[in-house]
């Protein structure tokens, strides 16, 4: 079918058209893998940072609880009781690598040395007074130390932890990011070794996390170009998808241009010639399974074309107005068709057609309805009227009065695919609604989906303080179903119980025999 109502294009024009079709979904798409790699790098790295500060912290708790231990034995003779229990704190806490004291600024007892040890000490050379990222000692002095320092007056405890745990932590908390440990003017990156000066700056997805307990700080962050070969590394499925859909749009377009028929010239033909027919498909109940009604879906029998999909022509027949004779069409081929098997449908038996904004702009809907209900014996169907959200309807005296009318009627008014839409609480606020039309995309999420899930059962929940009935299409499980049930859905539709028919397949799964 024809999407444009002007001639045929010269040959480059369409080809520009198509090129471009191809080319534009590709381009966005390998825009949205790139943002969502960057999104996915920026997680990783702000992971990795909280990784780093809390094994950090564990590392200074466990300094701290040394420190603050063998602080009340600061001043006190470096005797035998003294070093036992700096090496006591050494063998019993994770991570120090060794404790010392000090009297008046000056270390006069270490675990390093066996004991006494003299060594001034300046407080300058601490952030905050407390810790010290330090290039090495006397004993060795290529490897890092941090070092924590707990004063009261003149007593002092020292307690550190060896560079190699604080290296392997930088190496081994991320295998893709890089990390830096920043400690007043110095920092020690995965190389093991303490530097002055500025810090690394990374490209990408830089992170900084500063301690809440001690005062340092994490930088984490990648290279430049990591976000790319990220993407190489791991959407290559992707990429060749992305590739897929735009040589996929690229033939669509060049196909749909060259149909040369304007759009509403051809709806207009094929309301003529009576090329719409009507589809059913089951609904059934959700506590005994039996069938309670049908939905009647619009199908364009196309005498070159076959079977054309109605996203392919609704929106143009909604947009043109032709919905509506379109639509009044439809309800008498389909009473036309049903209304000789009434008698073997079960009593109240619903029918359901769709309606748009344009059906409810004037009363003639109500003849419409009224011709349907008048092919039928009296209370052997129900006509559900379904409210679809492509056009907004509006909340006006017309509408009022014309599903106040429908209503005396017994017609039933539901809303279609809600959830969706931008105004189907609106629609229940505005309108006088029976039912509520589950969309088939919360449903498909069942088990799989926590959120979905979540707003599927709101809508459930809604439903019954509303005191509305409620279908849910597109149930295609036997999980899907038994959750439904178990829920109180009141009626299911989908391919677990049938596809949509023609009359004659309908009425032959229906067990009916003409």
């Amino acid at each position: 079918m024809p999407l444009t109502v002007k001639g045929p294009r010269s040959r480059a024009a369409r080809y520009f058209i198509s090129a471009t079709s191809g080319v534009l979904p590709i381009l966005l798409g390998v825009v949205i893998l790139y943002w969502q790699a960057e999104r996915t790098l920026e997680q990783s790295t702000a992971q990795t940072a909280q990784e780093a500060v809390r094994q950090f912290d564990l590392m200074l708790d466990n300094t701290a609880i040394a420190a603050q231990a063998l602080l009340p034995l600061a001043g006190k003779p470096c005797d035998s009781a003294a070093k036992l229990a700096l090496r006591e704190q050494v063998t019993r806490r994770p991570f120090v690598r060794a404790t010392t004291l000090s009297w008046q600024k000056n270390i006069y007892c270490s675990s390093l040395f066996g004991g006494r040890y003299q060594s001034p000490v300046n407080p300058d050379d601490y952030v905050d007074g407390r810790l010290w990222l330090m290039k090495g000692n006397p004993v060795t002095p290529d490897t890092a130390l941090l070092v924590y320092r707990l004063v009261q007056g003149d007593q002092g405890a020292f307690a550190s932890v060896d560079g190699y745990h604080l290296t392997n932590a930088l190496r081994l908390i991320s295998r893709y990011a890089y990390l830096v440990l920043h400690v007043g003017p110095n920092w020690l990156g995965a190389d093991g070794k303490v530097h002055q000066g500025a810090l690394p700056t990374f490209a990408v997805a830089p992170q900084r996390l500063a301690s809440e307990r001690y005062q340092y700080s994490v930088e984490a962050g990648m290279p430049e170009g990591e976000v790319w070969r990220y993407m190489q590394a791991r959407y290559p499925a992707l990429f060749s998808l992305v590739v897929f859909f735009g040589i996929l749009a690229g033939l669509l377009a060049h196909w749909l241009q060259k149909r040369s028929s304007a759009p509403t010239h051809e709806l207009q033909r094929a309301l003529g010639a009576n090329e719409f027919i009507p589809y059913f498909q089951p609904v059934v109940r959700g506590d005994t399974r039996q069938w309670a009604g049908c939905e009647v879906l619009m199908r364009w029998k196309h005498p070159k074309e076959g079977l054309v999909r109605p996203d392919l022509f609704i929106p143009l027949a909604e947009d043109s107005g032709l919905i509506v004779p379109m639509t009044r069409a439809l309800l008498r081929l389909t009473a036309a068709q049903l209304a000789p098997h009434a008698a073997r449908f079960s009593p109240g038996f619903h029918i359901g057609v769709n309606i748009t904004a344009r059906h409810c702009q004037d009363m003639a809907l109500v003849q419409d309805c009224r011709e349907f209900l008048a092919a039928f014996p009296p209370g052997q169907v129900t006509l559900v009227l379904e409210l679809t959200e492509r056009e907004l309807i509006e909340p006006t005296e017309t509408t009022r009065r014309l599903f106040e009318a429908l209503h005396q009627m017994g017609v039933m008014i539901a809303i279609d695919d809600f959830g969706t839409g931008h105004s189907s609480l609106g629609y229940l606020r505005n309108f006088n609604v029976d039912y509520l039309k589950i969309d088939q995309s919360f449903v498909a999420m069942i088990g799989a989906d926590a959120l979905s899930r979540h707003i599927l059962d709101s809508i459930i929940e809604l439903s019954v303080k509303l005191d509305l009935g409620i279908v849910a299409e597109g149930v295609e499980t036997a999980q899907q179903c038994e959750y439904l049930v178990a829920q109180g859905v009141d009626f299911l539709q989908g391919y677990l119980f049938g596809r949509p028919l023609p009359c004659d397949e309908f009425i032959k799964s229906l067990g009916i025999v003409e």
